[in-house]
């Protein structure tokens, strides 16, 4: 079966490759602004499914299975988003200081018309950040393009002190639901 992954992301890439998944990538330009009254949840598995039909449809390809993400992280009810720049990021940062908050990414799987969706939520405990190392982190442009402006594989992951779930959850992609979800559509996920 044909996998196509509906992202330009990078680390979602990287991830799906390393655990062994042949994919081909197919980015997918849609509204990523959350709406009046829609819970993080809803606004996650809203862009998710917006992406991978927009890519179900770009592929030409209707046996085509598409694996489609969205990452968000909440604090405080509060979805933050990616920093539009870096006082945004700092802004974030200090947010996150000292604090627990939830990684949420929405996976949907569309293929033959049949669309599977799954919410995984992992929880992330930061340690607190003076002015300076926020600064610093903010001036090393790890912050630029992330959810929540920090990358947990990256030089941000000095400032988490522990998280309950999925690591690759946090990067951007649950693999294992990813797997399951690709078991249930298929009998078994595409491996190479």
């Amino acid at each position: 079966m044909r996998l196509i992954l509906a992202s330009a992301s990078p680390r979602r890439a990287e991830l799906l490759r390393s655990a062994g998944f042949d994919f081909e990538v197919l980015s997918a330009d849609v509204d990523e602004f959350p709406r009046a009254g829609e819970s993080a949840e809803d606004y996650t598995v809203r862009v998710a499914r917006d992406k991978a039909r927009h890519a179900a449809r770009a592929c030409g390809d209707p046996a085509a299975a598409v694996i489609a993400a969205d990452t968000e992280v909440v604090v405080g009810g509060r979805i933050l988003g990616k920093p539009g720049d870096d006082a945004h990021a700092a802004e974030m940062l200090q947010a996150l200081s000292s604090a627990a908050h939830d990684v949420l990414t929405a996976v949907v799987i569309s293929v033959k018309g049949m669309e599977l969706a799954e919410v995984v939520t992992t929880r992330v405990w930061f340690v607190a950040m003076t002015d300076e190392e926020i600064r610093w982190y903010v001036q090393s442009g790890e912050p630029r393009g992330k959810a929540g402006g920090y990358a947990i594989q990256g030089l941000g992951a000095r400032f988490i002190d522990r998280i309950d779930g999925s690591w690759s959850n946090v990067v951007g992609l649950p693999i294992h639901t990813v797997h399951q979800m690709m078991a249930k559509v298929n009998g078994s996920p595409p491996v190479r």
